[in-house]
């Protein structure tokens, strides 16, 4: 089959690939790009481990051509990380062993980063909504709702804290001043 040259953004890069143009975006990722974070757990759309976000949306990138994705962010758990260190969500499954054999983690990851950017408090009944299209078949997912309610908390920490520092005073600084952080924002 002859090869289309498409454009893709992935993790905030951009490349051009030559590929088919029946080439899902799941095999794209993993054969041409080496992003083997997503991966292929079922065949029919039904287990969520190839989960990506494409313009923030979570999306089963078997299910996706990869041609159709131009000129949109796709971002894969490979992206997901902030500033060299894990995220929040990835490393609150960590600490609470929401992860057995691992497989399906990424797809879990990727669901909930789209749900906690669309809502950032979810109840209980919309992590669960929300992880209602992915599958692990190693644990009892106890462990992986107290990772996540765990990185909804240190959420909030972060923003509550990063809005502290951006609360001007009389002074023109803020409540850090004793260490010498100025806001100019006042």
């Amino acid at each position: 089959m002859k090869k289309e040259l498409v454009a893709l953004k992935i993790n905030g890069r951009s490349c051009e690939l030559a590929i088919e143009p029946n080439s899902l975006l799941l095999d794209v990722l993993r054969k041409d790009l080496d992003l083997t974070g997503s991966k292929r757990g079922c065949d029919d759309s039904s287990c969520g481990a190839c989960t990506v976000l494409l313009d923030g949306v979570s999306m089963l990138s078997c299910t996706l051509l990869a041609a159709s994705c131009e000129g949109q962010e796709i971002t894969t758990i490979e992206g997901v990380s902030e500033h060299g260190s894990l995220a929040a969500i990835q490393k609150a499954y960590g600490d609470w062993g929401g992860a057995q054999c691992g497989y399906c983690t990424p797809g879990f990851i990727m669901t909930v980063k789209a749900l906690l950017a669309e809502n950032p408090d979810p109840s209980e009944a919309d992590v669960r909504t929300a992880l209602s299209s992915n599958l692990c078949r190693c644990t009892g997912y106890n462990q992986m709702y107290e990772a996540i309610r765990s990185a909804i908390r240190a959420e909030r920490s972060a923003m509550a804290a990063a809005k502290e520092c951006l609360l001007p005073t009389a002074a023109g600084f803020s409540d850090h001043a004793s260490r010498g952080v100025r806001n100019d924002k006042t």
